[in-house]
């Protein structure tokens, strides 16, 4: 059999600035090299074996990746591969961030830090080979069809992924309790992680551990992300709602403390992106 060549796009980071979901890159490689990454990578990186297999060490655990599955894992989560000492590792990847990644990804119910063993007869196998196809013959200088298609991505990963049970991860979904809580309790500036446990029914130490894992930020640090989106939605969509007004429903003790926490997430302050986005 002869190797595909291998083949990467990689997108301005200007260019995409401001899409909910941001394709940083995009590639096939035909002799996957070995990586370690102590500190993680920076942005959600999906990882998928096309031919022979791959082991993947994350979380203190060693994975097997043979072909037909993947993993997603979260920014800033420690980890390495390789090829294991059967033959070449054929890989596709993608990897992308973006305003509501960490929303959407929840929305969609997919889990990051999980094997997934994908259905070879579905839609979703080929799918980052058509995109590299189509790229082959579309520049998309901005990302904008490519967010596109990352956000279908995800859907069919969510429709034709199946969660394998051997899964460093597998004990993810227990999370969904607290981020549904998140949700309908974001405005509440006195939330503190021992409420959190409480919902979720463990200790602060096991949900620390289990929010590192799934999104390679601890629950507290989530939380702040979830307050800063619903934010900057009041911002761009409630033009007669003051800084302190925006600040006060967004959970944030004070306005200074909200200025602050946003310029320090988004490199703006509160006032610039409702100039830039309203």
């Amino acid at each position: 059999m002869t190797a595909k060549a291998m083949r990467r796009f990689v997108f301005s980071p200007t260019g995409n600035a401001g899409l909910p979901l941001a394709v940083e890159s995009i590639g096939y490689n035909p002799e996957q090299e070995p990586i370690s990454r102590p500190d993680g990578y920076p942005k959600y990186h999906w990882i998928q074996t096309e031919e022979g297999e791959g082991i993947l060490n994350y979380a203190n655990e060693a994975v097997r990746l043979p072909e037909g599955t993947g993993v997603l894992l979260p920014p800033g989560l420690p980890h390495s591969y390789k090829g294991s000492s059967a033959g070449v590792w054929r890989t596709y990847y993608l990897t992308f961030g973006g305003e509501a990644a960490a929303q959407i990804i929840t929305s969609f119910g997919v889990q990051t830090s999980s094997l997934y063993r994908l259905d070879s007869d579905s839609s979703f196998v080929p799918l980052l080979g058509s995109m590299l196809a189509r790229l082959d013959t579309d520049t998309d200088v901005f990302g904008l069809e490519t967010s596109t298609d990352a956000y279908r991505f995800l859907g069919l990963l969510s429709k034709y992924g199946q969660v394998s049970p051997l899964s460093a991860a597998r004990n993810i979904e227990r999370l969904i309790p607290v981020l549904k809580w998140m949700e309908q309790n974001f405005s509440d500036s006195d939330v503190g992680l021992d409420d959190l446990a409480e919902i979720a029914q463990m200790s602060g130490r096991q949900l620390s551990k289990l929010f590192q894992r799934a999104f390679g930020l601890s629950p507290y640090a989530y939380f702040v992300q979830m307050r800063i989106h619903k934010a900057k939605e009041l911002l761009a969509g409630r033009s007669e709602l003051t800084v302190a007004v925006i600040a006060e429903h967004a959970g944030f003790r004070d306005p200074s403390h909200f200025v602050a926490t946003f310029r320090r997430n988004t490199g703006m302050t509160p006032q610039h992106f409702r100039k830039v986005y309203s």
